[in-house]
């Protein structure tokens, strides 16, 4: 399993993912989810998988190799002309990889499933962010939904859903993926370090900040040892409730408690 979130502030977009995958408990390996193109003052697109590591591996590869050897008809992420595009030419790379790998050894195409988030500017548009469903079909981010999750996203949906704002800074953005990530991590292992995380500034054209959180990080370690303190803290600080018709239920016989 995995977990990614793409954010779409004010300001730019900001991407995270874990990096384990696993094939059971006893085969578990550290595989990079998250890759980026992009022309210096012209375009940046980033993209972020989750789902059978063959087939994402493959789409990327695939991108990859047109971009270095553009086609008339393969155009690559460096060639598109919108953010538009760029979204239709991942899910069509990410359709077309399914169906192929489903006509050879398993049928079954839920076998070789994959979801993947797609972000990024490009010169005279605004940054847009997408998720593109294994079908190939995609959704925008917009202002009632500006936020995707991928992969293992239950565990931290609360944290974004309460605490995201549009307008807050990017040191915000990312203390806020950090508890989220964490949450994660405490619930399922098959969400795991290092984290791999994008800072994307609107007409930078190339990543303001990225950065690979490995298990020993300073600030990932006071994030989660200070969110959970917080929690209990906040827990500890709400009333008990109190039960009509009785004595309280933890107190004895005797009067004590």
């Amino acid at each position: 399993m995995t977990y990614c979130v793409g954010l779409r502030l004010n300001k730019g977009l900001v991407f995270m993912t874990d990096t384990r995958t696993n094939a059971g408990v006893d085969n578990i390996a550290k595989v990079r989810k998250m890759f980026s193109w992009h022309k210096p003052g012209e375009r940046m697109i980033t993209i972020m998988t989750a789902g059978n590591l063959a087939t994402t591996q493959s789409v990327v590869s695939t991108l990859d190799e047109r971009s270095k050897v553009p086609a008339e008809r393969n155009p690559s992420l460096l060639e598109v002309p919108t953010m538009f595009q760029a979204a239709r030419l991942v899910g069509e790379t990410l359709r077309e990889t399914i169906k192929m790998n489903s006509h050879s050894g398993q049928t079954a195409e839920a076998k070789f499933g994959a979801t993947i988030i797609v972000g990024g500017q490009i010169k005279g548009m605004p940054p847009r962010l997408f998720l593109i469903y294994p079908e190939g079909n995609f959704i925008e981010a917009t202002e009632d939904n500006p936020f995707f999750q991928i992969g293992e996203t239950k565990y931290g949906r609360p944290i974004l859903v309460r605490g995201f704002d549009p307008d807050m800074s990017f040191e915000q953005a990312v203390k806020l993926l950090m508890v989220s990530f964490d949450s994660t991590l405490k619930a399922n292992l098959s969400v795991g370090l290092p984290l791999d995380f994008q800072i994307y500034r609107t007409d930078d054209y190339a990543p303001a900040h990225e950065q690979r959180v490995e298990q020993d990080d300073p600030y990932f370690q006071t994030i989660a040892s200070e969110w959970a303190g917080a929690l209990k803290g906040a827990f500890d600080s709400l009333p008990d409730p109190e039960f009509q018709g009785g004595p309280p239920v933890t107190q004895t016989p005797g009067g004590g408690r």
